[in-house]
């Protein structure tokens, strides 16, 4: 095959999935509201993060070597897997986003029930069912960064390089917390 019809191969195959990935978003969405059940809001990230990673693939197919182009014009597999990846970084950046390992203005706040002194297993179970972005600015602000976090694949990983994970600017110039 000519580069010219890897590329419209994989792209076909990009449509596909992307349309697919946007189905089972939209359709996460319509569901919990339509049967008023709880909005599940870490498939939705993940979603998110697919979607992303489904476009980082596209940005970057004119610039791929031919080796790679082929590579991904014969295999479903290796189409998906950058996707896939993007999803769980979408995830990782969920759970840092919750812990507050990452925050300032410009990311999500979250509603977390408090748990109990000490700690019971009902408080776990109430953090898993209850923990939600606190309003609808923190609702798009979460699914902004899981797309970002698909469609980038070195955000996450250089966030959690950074030293200590001071990405909200909590440090000072020796990485001490601030006051």
């Amino acid at each position: 095959m000519t580069r010219s019809e890897n590329i419209l191969r994989v792209t076909k195959r990009l449509i596909l999935m992307t349309s697919a990935a946007l189905v089972l978003v939209v359709g996460a969405f319509g569901l919990t509201y339509l049967l008023h059940l709880k909005f599940p809001v870490s498939w939705v990230c993940f979603g998110c993060g697919l979607v992303g990673g489904f476009i980082s693939i596209q940005q970057r197919l004119k610039r791929m070597g031919n080796e790679e182009l082929n590579l991904l014009s014969q295999s479903w597999f290796q189409i998906i897997l950058v996707p896939i990846y993007g999803g769980v970084f979408a995830l990782i950046l969920y759970v840092a986003l919750i812990g507050q390992i990452i925050s300032g203005a410009m990311f999500p706040e979250f509603y977390v029930p408090a748990f109990h002194q000490p700690p019971v297993p009902a408080d776990i179970e109430a953090f898993l069912g209850q923990t939600s972005p606190k309003t609808g600015v923190d609702v798009a602000k979460l699914f902004f960064w899981a797309l970002v976090a698909g469609f980038s694949e070195r955000l996450i990983p250089q966030i959690l390089s950074k030293d200590g994970g001071d990405t909200a600017g909590k440090g000072d110039k020796d990485g001490k917390p601030g006051a």
